[in-house]
């Protein structure tokens, strides 16, 4: 006997912003359904699960459950008022004496439930939030980006927990990796439709592009027969007085169709330009320790990162990736060791925080000021990769309305804001990207555009993520930080860091880097230096650092304007000895790297 459905939605429409979100929507959802919900950001996935959770009404049509049946919502942004702790918010919906259930979940998403509300940080709320749901285990589960704030730790603790469970659950999630292992429907909003299919996220990039490919072509069938009715009217004109109205009335009926056609959304214009090409030699860290109220981030840490490397970090929550990347990038020093930064280096930086966003001011003061140096910015233009554009023009190839270019950043979506901040970092040149958990709210095609953005970015990419599929195809080099000042090096994004350590858990001690010897990026290293060059790889570093002096002192000569006009042999003689310099550094570097390599194979 079939079982009536968990979930019923008939009919539904609903209005935001004079401009209908939905209309007609049907959706069902069964007993035992596993089901990824995807599309565009704004499309409204957000939304309607909100109104299968009936914390938005419809302006029509109708929500069915059966009697007895439970619907749970994680909430994103839960209201905590007379609470005391966390754990207090979470148990808040259980029956008495089974409290329990939330310390185990606690333990797993890795958050103290004795954490007071008036101090948790936004993470942390959102942990308890998910909590809360999967201790009450309600027959349908709706899941509203889980991963967001949680490691890959905790990441893969849900996704045993979602595995195992026989409740119902509808999932948002920007996490492929995640979506794969879970779903076996999906159902995707587009402009308003919403479409099912019964496989999971796994099929879901195939059919989507084949709909399209339908689409495309139903569209220029629909082009070609309007022009074709067209050219018959307007010729019809001469050669007859009296003309077919049936055919006329045809024609009238297809430039209706093709204006009621709702035009899919592009992708963003995203670009990177590296500009000066930095060192080869970007950062080196040598036996570098630091410590934060006694308990170690790194110790006797040491990596060498070349020119156009990608360095994915990795580990728990709190391990201190992001001091790591402040130490490596000069924001911070270490307590003990050494950082050393290479030449021509431009850095922009994407926050996990969005601190570099000002929420009060527009966008378009975002765009062309600078909120964190309190400069409120008015100009038309904004300077893109060295060339002026117009602010609204920018803003669009972002995906943004002409709407939204005045209206406040606080009234953006997390994928929205993660856009804001990816267009101001690149209208700007850098030759090092660091990028704090950029993957966040992101939709499925922005993320696909910004892995090929960095595929072609000729700079170096510095990247902290929990998102494993996004490091898989990003990262050429992990660093896995395991706890306890333990950072080690492997090669290869996440499946390969997994595979080198042989097993599914979470790392174990392993032998750190040598002091003095920075592992670097790359293959199989040749072995063994013979006495001469280990006297070379010695005398490098000095030789780099007077080259670097010099070709410093050279660049403050020639920053002069008129040293050209005023002494034109010494402005020719300072150029050409910058150049022999900048030619004699590039090759130490190189020289440098290669004796490295060699060496920390011995």
């Amino acid at each position: 006997m079939a079982r009536a459905p968990l979930l019923q939605l008939s009919d539904i429409s609903l209005t935001f912003g004079g401009d209908p979100l939905f209309q007609g929507l049907d959706l069902v959802i069964q007993p035992g359904d596993r089901v990824a919900l995807v599309g565009r950001n704004g499309s409204g996935k957000s939304t309607l699960m909100k109104v299968m959770a009936r914390l938005v009404e419809a302006d029509g049509g109708t929500r069915t459950i059966p009697p007895g049946v439970t619907v749970g919502y994680m909430e994103q942004h839960p209201e905590m008022a007379g609470f005391t702790t966390l754990g207090d918010f979470a148990a808040s919906g259980l029956p008495e004496g089974e409290d329990y259930r939330v310390a185990v979940v606690a333990e797993g998403l890795k958050f103290d439930p004795e954490t007071p509300v008036a101090t948790a940080s936004g993470g942390e709320r959102r942990r308890a939030a998910l909590a809360k749901l999967l201790a009450e285990a309600p027959e349908l589960m709706l899941l509203d980006e889980p991963t967001n704030h949680l490691d890959i730790q905790a990441i893969r603790w849900l996704e045993d927990e979602l595995r195992e469970t026989r409740k119902a659950f509808v999932l948002i999630s920007h996490d492929r990796a995640f979506l794969r292992a879970l779903t076996r429907a999906t159902l995707w909003i587009d402009r308003g439709q919403v479409r099912r299919q019964e496989q999971g996220f796994e099929a879901f990039e195939a059919w989507r592009d084949k709909i399209w490919e339908e689409e495309d072509e139903a569209r220029h069938k629909l082009e070609r027969k309007i022009k074709s009715e067209g050219r018959w009217a307007v010729e019809g004109i001469s050669a007859r007085r009296k003309r077919n109205m049936g055919r006329v009335r045809a024609l009238a009926d297809l430039r209706a169709e093709r204006a009621s056609m709702i035009r899919r959304q592009g992708t963003a214009e995203m670009a990177l330009d590296a500009g000066q090409k930095s060192g080869k030699r970007v950062i080196v860290a040598e036996a570098i320790s630091k410590t934060f109220d006694g308990r170690p981030i790194v110790q006797d840490f040491s990596l060498q990162i070349a020119r156009g490397d990608r360095i994915a970090f990795v580990g728990p929550n709190g391990v201190g990736k992001t001091t790591l990347l402040k130490m490596l990038t000069g924001e911070i020093a270490p307590d003990a060791g050494a950082v050393k930064l290479g030449t021509n280096l431009q850095i922009a930086v994407f926050d996990q925080a969005r601190g570099g966003l000002a929420p009060d001011q527009s966008l378009w003061e975002n765009l062309t000021g600078d909120p964190k140096m309190g400069v409120s910015g008015k100009a038309d233009q904004v300077m893109v990769r060295g060339q002026p554009r117009h602010v609204v023009s920018y803003l669009k190839d972002f995906l943004f309305s002409d709407a939204q270019v005045r209206a406040p950043v606080r009234s953006l979506s997390g994928g929205e804001k993660a856009r804001l901040l990816l267009a101001r970092i690149m209208a700007r040149e850098s030759n090092l990207l660091v990028l704090d958990e950029p993957t966040n709210d992101l939709d499925v095609e922005t993320l696909d555009l910004l892995q090929e953005v960095l595929g072609d970015y000729d700079g170096t990419v510095l990247l902290v993520s929990h998102d494993r599929d996004f490091i898989d195809r990003v990262a050429t080099m992990t660093v896995a930080m395991e706890g306890d000042g333990r950072a080690v090096v492997y090669a290869g994004g996440w499946s390969d860091y997994q595979a080198q350590r042989g097993q599914r858990a979470e790392p174990e001690a392993t032998e750190k880097p040598k002091p003095g010897k920075p592992p670097a990026a790359g293959g199989a290293r040749p072995s063994g230096l013979s006495f001469t060059e280990r006297h070379r790889l010695d005398a490098l570093p000095g030789l780099i650092d007077r080259l670097e002096a010099e070709i410093g002192k050279l660049g403050e000569l020639l920053s002069d304007p008129e040293l050209y006009s005023r002494e034109p042999v010494k402005f020719r003689k300072a150029s050409e000895a910058m150049a022999q310099r900048e030619a004699a550094l590039a090759g130490a570097e190189e020289e440098w790297l290669d004796l490295e390599q060699k060496a920390a194979a011995e």
